[in-house]
């Protein structure tokens, strides 16, 4: 059976604290569960702005939203556009933004995208906005192999990053890589089968590496926390879901260096990361899926939640 909930729902919507007659921001749509939880929450002088690079998911959250009566705008931008988002829409500041990270369930389960490894005939595609100059094909037949092993290393912590590149550099050399199958032909030969994972598939990180670079994930996401911190109102609250340490890192850094805690390595003397303290931290550790949760949708296994609020 298909799970359609939204993950960590229940406990978004407790720290957003969504007022009625608020102004709330899902800057990741996807399917707008999130979304459909807070439009419920509002009353007609209340407003809902959702975003979403991907034309796809928008389609997908206006019919879900399509059922709420209320004063909602769905846009497709970047979330690191947050704010000038906002300013075209003549909303001075938001009471909440919402970031629900990574790859949506309706792109993993839509096998032209080619974000999943599970249909081996899929175009290796993973461009979130199918406008992006880059797929991961692209990738995978342009980049040299020391840029593959590094991409690799640095955004998926693949221990076995210089195999997996030496492996996509020596089957270029035969056919250009095209398909998921291609990509997960390659990992699988890389990694000794006995050194495979035992909870996740042996080319998860992989994908992911190329899901992130093809898409700028990160660097999208520093520029869209700032943004959006800078888009609250005094008290008002953004949250971030994070799915992989790499993003869970950034979303903690941040939040922390928005509350005035200096990020600078101790022998700067001075500090350089412009830490200030603008946002008061909501959750001292991340929130995580019950073990319900876990048991209904393992795709929230690694799911983590954190919040703050505007000072």
């Amino acid at each position: 059976m298909c799970y359609h909930r939204s993950v960590l729902l229940d406990e978004t919507i407790s720290f957003l604290q969504v007022r009625p007659e608020g102004v709330y921001v899902d800057a990741t749509l996807g399917g707008g569960g999130h979304a459909l939880e807070i439009a419920r929450l509002l009353e007609p002088g209340g407003r809902l702005v959702g975003l979403d690079q991907d034309p796809a998911a928008l389609e997908a959250a206006a019919q879900k939203l399509d059922a709420v009566h209320g004063n909602i705008s769905l846009i497709r931008a970047n979330f690191s556009d947050v704010a000038s988002v906002l300013r075209r829409a003549g909303l001075p500041a938001a009471d909440g933004i919402l970031f629900d990270l990574g790859v949506s369930s309706h792109q993993l389960d839509t096998a032209s995208r080619g974000f999943s490894f599970r249909d081996e005939a899929a175009p290796l595609d993973m461009r979130m906005d199918p406008s992006l100059p880059f797929s991961a094909a692209d990738l995978a037949n342009s980049l040299s192999e020391r840029e593959l092993s590094d991409m690799l290393f640095t955004l998926s912590e693949e221990s076995w990053a210089r195999r997996i590149a030496r492996g996509i550099a020596l089957r270029r050399q035969i056919h250009p890589i095209r398909t998921a199958g291609d990509l997960t032909d390659i990992v699988m030969a890389a990694i000794p089968k006995k050194a495979w994972p035992r909870d996740i598939h042996p080319a998860t990180r992989t994908y992911m590496a190329f899901r992130i670079r093809v898409n700028r994930e990160m660097e999208a996401l520093e520029q869209g926390l700032q943004e959006a911190v800078g888009c609250l109102a005094p008290g008002g609250r953004v949250c971030a879901i994070s799915y992989h340490s790499l993003e869970d890192r950034i979303v903690k850094n941040s939040f922390t260096r928005l509350s005035g805690k200096c990020q600078c390595p101790p022998q700067l003397p001075v500090c350089a990361c412009g830490a200030k303290a603008v946002v008061k931290i909501l959750t001292r550790k991340p929130v995580t899926p019950s073990a319900q949760e876990l048991a209904d949708n393992p795709r929230s296994r690694s799911a983590k939640l954190r919040a703050a609020e505007k000072i």
